[in-house]
């Protein structure tokens, strides 16, 4: 999967003083950006709860994208949730060949102007890989993978995460920003080429 940064202008929901909660019908119409064919993304309910349902069927790779400034000054912290039942068999997820994921999250530092100056972080429900491992994406190392989950985690139940985005930026790209200026979720099989399914539920942003 060749990373890219996706464009979308979409407002959050309100969540209370100094937060921001996407609900899964606001994820649900973020931007479509292709990186091979299309990932199905689908709104619908999954244990009697509003999801997104993505299906990855045929080697695709898309997400969904929201590109609005995220004041990690007021709400450092990103909490979502999200269900797995299967991740991808026999699969190096540090080579190109095995660069997919049964679901992920992330969220991005841009810089517009020098663009190599970007940088990002992806909470990934990783395959084989053990949860807490973190390691450079394959095709751009700006990107830093870090599992969150990983296949023995994959069991059906729905999971709700929380990370600490600003420490994270200082853990793993050695900087400070005072924003974040993309969000996104993807579920992706192009490398690997096995079907995957994941559910993603509400994403909050929230003070420390």
């Amino acid at each position: 999967m060749r990373w890219l940064i996706g464009l979308v202008a979409a407002l959050p929901i309100a969540a209370g003083a100094d937060s921001l909660r996407f609900t899964p019908e606001q994820i649900a119409d973020w931007e479509h950006h292709s990186f091979k064919g299309e990932t199905r993304y689908n709104l619908g309910t999954k244990d009697g709860r509003a999801a997104v349902h993505a299906q990855c069927t045929d080697g695709t790779a898309s997400g969904l994208f929201y590109r609005q400034d995220v004041d990690l000054r007021a709400t450092p912290i990103v909490e979502w949730e999200w269900r797995v039942e299967e991740t991808f068999d026999g699969i190096d997820e540090t080579v190109r060949t095995g660069d997919d994921y049964a679901a992920r999250l992330y969220v991005v530092d841009e810089s517009r102007v020098l663009r190599w100056r970007t940088r990002a972080l992806n909470y990934v429900w990783s395959s084989k890989k053990e949860r807490g491992a973190d390691w450079p994406n394959a095709y751009a190392s700006q990107a830093r993978m870090i599992a969150v989950r990983s296949g023995e985690d994959a069991d059906g139940v729905w999971r709700t995460e929380r990370r600490n985005v600003l420490e994270d930026f200082q853990r793993y790209h050695d900087r400070s920003p005072d924003e974040i200026n993309a969000v996104a979720i993807m579920t992706d099989c192009d490398d690997v080429g096995q079907p995957v399914e994941a559910w993603y539920g509400e994403i909050r942003f929230l003070p420390e």
